[in-house]
């Protein structure tokens, strides 16, 4: 059974340089080593072409067998026990609430964007079904079967949405409308609704209106990194990727119009050599345009081109976390709060009192994404742990306790007298 528990010896909320901060210039991934030719495209499960039998599930010591969807999809591992494909459970959590469901094939994704494990420079490591994605496993599961499961459960499903997740191949555009139209002949969108997690690279805005007329709801790009020179070094030419700045926001300006306001969003990842200004600027421009930000924490994805990275500070993100919430759900503006000589946030913008209020609250602090049942601003993709371990949570994946909420006011620097946070209290909350 895979259980997630905290883990020891992982990296801690403070940069290596003694920073609150994760400073632009320590932020420089390595350059991929050249692949040889044998491992190229997929190269070794094509040569060994084994047929796939039901589920596989990552084995890095067996050979990969020859998946590709629209037969196959990935799902991430919180997904795959919430299915009932996997055995395991989450620390203090249920799994999810969201089916993510990536493409896959021999190939695997063919940009090479420096902080991800799915990543082309990988092909000599490991094969593509076997990398590990934010921080977890992704088990491959015959997509009629997904589909099946999820039809059968019916109203009683655990599930309150459905991604699909894109990657960057040739076939990636054609194979999403098939994959959708599985899932659509089974399960009803408005019984549960149906993200996108697209690839703009390969897309045109007819590919955007095409899955918005076959019943997808919210439309989302992965700009991830928080300006163009960041983008470029890190998924860009800097590291031998595809993707373009201003690709990606051609389709996002394509989803604002076939989508409309509030059904179009981006991921931005912060802590990759951003400043905070800098990444609340980007959330402020897509509340703007009408959209929202999905935020991760940077962590240094083991067989990635950052892995000798440090994780966000706690400081940074949490500061950020909780500025991004006021603006995309208070009605707050950057242009009310203000920054010091680093482009950290210095001022909130809003009474003492009323802040507080907010931090107790604690939605500000949970996994932001598309949302669910709950709350507009709950989400439904709450991905548990995929941008932490349980020892140090970055984006909770579940409604935070008192004890959560005063170790999150100790990284703020925030406590109220008599309420101190104590290192590991939140640990001793461990079931089983």
């Amino acid at each position: 059974m895979t259980c997630f528990k905290p883990e020891a010896n992982v990296p801690s909320g403070t940069s290596s340089f003694g920073l609150d901060y994760n400073a632009p210039e320590m932020m420089q991934p390595r350059q991929p080593d050249q692949t040889p030719i044998d491992f190229k495209n997929g190269g070794r499960v094509k040569h060994n072409d084994v047929s796939p039998q039901g589920v596989y599930l990552p084995n890095y010591n067996i050979l990969t067998p020859h998946m590709r969807s629209p037969d196959y999809v990935q799902m991430s591992t919180a997904a795959a026990i919430t299915l009932g494909v996997m055995k395991g459970r989450m620390h203090r959590c249920s799994c999810t609430r969201c089916l993510n469901l990536l493409l896959t094939y021999p190939e695997g994704c063919r940009a090479n964007c420096a902080y991800c494990g799915l990543a082309r420079h990988r092909e000599a490591e490991r094969d593509y079904a076997d990398r590990n994605f934010i921080r977890v496993d992704w088990p491959a599961v015959p997509m009629d079967e997904v589909a099946e499961i999820v039809a059968r459960d019916g109203a009683n499903s655990p599930f309150h949405r459905m991604c699909i997740s894109m990657i960057t191949h040739p076939r990636s555009d054609q194979d999403t409308v098939t994959v959708l139209k599985k899932w659509t002949d089974r399960v009803d969108p408005s019984a549960i609704p149906i993200s996108i997690l697209s690839n703009p690279t390969t897309m045109t805005r007819d590919d955007v209106k095409l899955l918005h007329e076959m019943g997808s709801d919210i439309f989302t790009v992965a700009i991830d990194a928080a300006t163009p020179e960041i983008f470029e070094r890190t998924r860009g030419k800097g590291v031998q990727s595809p993707h373009n700045w201003q690709k990606y926001w051609e389709i996002l300006l394509d989803a604002r119009d076939i989508f409309g306001p509030q059904k179009f969003g981006a991921h931005i990842i912060i802590g990759m050599g951003e400043s905070e200004y800098e990444a609340l600027s980007l959330v402020q421009q897509l509340v703007d345009l009408g959209g929202h930000s999905h935020m991760f924490c940077f962590f240094p994805e083991k067989g990635s081109l950052m892995d000798h990275l440090p994780v966000t500070p706690r400081d940074q993100w949490r500061r950020v976390q909780l500025a991004r919430y006021l603006i995309d759900y208070c009605d707050k503006r950057i242009d009310g709060m203000s920054f010091d000589e680093h482009g950290r946030v210095a001022d909130f913008g809003i009474p003492q009192s009323e802040l507080d209020v907010i931090i107790d609250a604690g939605i500000a602090f949970r996994t932001s994404g598309c949302p669910g049942k709950f709350a507009e601003d709950i989400s439904a993709c709450d991905r548990p742990f995929g941008d932490s371990p349980p020892s140090d949570i970055a984006s909770y994946p579940f409604q935070l306790e008192e004890v959560d909420i005063r170790k999150v006011r100790n990284q703020l620097g925030m406590e109220k007298p008599g309420e101190t946070y104590q290192a590991g209290e939140d640990l001793e909350m461990i079931d089983g």
